[in-house]
């Protein structure tokens, strides 16, 4: 999937890291619903008067249901495109979710160099970097803590897959990385469903609350490009301007839901360190080819590589190169081809 990241970590009043997954494909849709009702009140016995419930205990009441916005037509016709968009991919064989299989082989060095490329390098270079320039490597020391925030317009229904969804994702993620991952109550890493009616102010209100994040270095994940299905920012104020200590994932709510899926899946995935695409990375959604929707074995393997303790933040891909050319043989059980 297409992913650009756009700079590489900075300090605290910098953004660090930026992903973001593009639309590629334009289709025409229409439709028209008809709903028929019948009325046959003859037909129906009368209904025994029923006594009002009692006041359910305070632990059984069941949880407010969220007060959901009305949706503007701007987003109303942004959520039919990329519809449209993803019916498109489909039908082109596009967004697979097999992870990859006899089709799609690798070998050690395919897989180190595909680390190299996506771990080391960034698709833009950022201020003082030249493009083409190795950087060092990202990645997190702590524990990452992810948050669901949701703007107003998005329905409940949504909200618990979306959730759902976040929740055993991160568990994947701590699995395949060695690494603490999980959804807290108290996050570094915030993940944003929002439409274009309330990412802004949902923003502005909830993600200058991080550590190092305000509103000047929230703006490329804030003011995402009308091509952007979602996009991540990852964050260092720490002594150690490799180490991530917060990151921002915002994800367009009105993508379907193998869309948004696929967006968890990548922009969680490089808010972790994994930051730039490749051409050559295959199967990967780490590539912007859009083959593939869903973290692969491939990419699995790349997690546990970054996360590995013989690698550290800050390493440059020079002193690097030999432990991960060992990793990759390690990972994939081969020697080199």
């Amino acid at each position: 999937m297409l992913a650009t990241t756009l700079a590489p970590p900075f300090r605290a009043d910098q953004t660090a890291m930026l992903g973001a997954r593009t639309k590629r494909r334009i289709g025409a849709w229409g439709g028209l619903v008809a709903l028929g009702l019948l009325a046959a009140c003859d037909m129906f016995m009368p209904v025994e008067p029923v006594l009002t419930p009692r006041v359910r205990p305070a632990g059984l009441v069941p949880p407010p249901v969220p007060n959901v916005q009305a949706t503007s037509q701007e987003s109303a016709a942004l959520r039919a495109y990329l519809t449209q968009v993803q019916s498109s991919q489909l039908t082109a064989g596009l967004l697979r979710q097999d992870g990859g299989g006899p089709d799609t082989p690798f070998t050690s060095d395919m897989l180190a160099r595909n680390f190299e490329e996506i771990v080391f390098f960034n698709e833009y270079a950022g201020p003082g970097v030249r493009p083409g320039t190795s950087s060092a490597l990202r990645r997190w020391s702590g524990p990452v803590r992810i948050g669901i925030e949701f703007g107003a317009s998005v329905p409940p229904s949504q909200r618990t897959r979306d959730t759902n969804d976040v929740i055993a994702y991160a568990r994947r993620l701590s699995q395949a990385t060695g690494h603490p991952v999980s959804v807290s109550n108290n996050p570094n890493f915030l993940v944003f469903f929002v439409s274009e009616d309330d990412r802004t102010s949902t923003l502005n209100a909830r993600a200058t609350g991080l550590s190092g994040v305000n509103r000047v270095n929230l703006a490329p994940v804030r003011d995402l490009p009308n091509d952007a299905y979602c996009a991540v920012a990852a964050y260092a104020s720490g002594p150690e301007r490799s180490t991530y200590t917060a990151a921002v994932a915002v994800i367009r709510s009105e993508n379907p839901d193998l869309l948004r899926l696929s967006c968890i899946h990548e922009e969680l995935a490089q808010g972790l360190g994994l930051a730039n695409d490749s051409p050559d990375a295959r199967p990967s959604i780490f590539n912007d080819d859009d083959e593939f929707a869903l973290l692969t074995d491939h990419d699995e393997h790349l997690l546990g590589m970054l996360y590995d303790n013989r690698l550290r933040p800050g390493i440059s891909l020079t002193e690097a190169r030999t432990i991960v050319r060992t990793l990759a043989r390690e990972a994939t059980n081969q020697g080199p081809s």
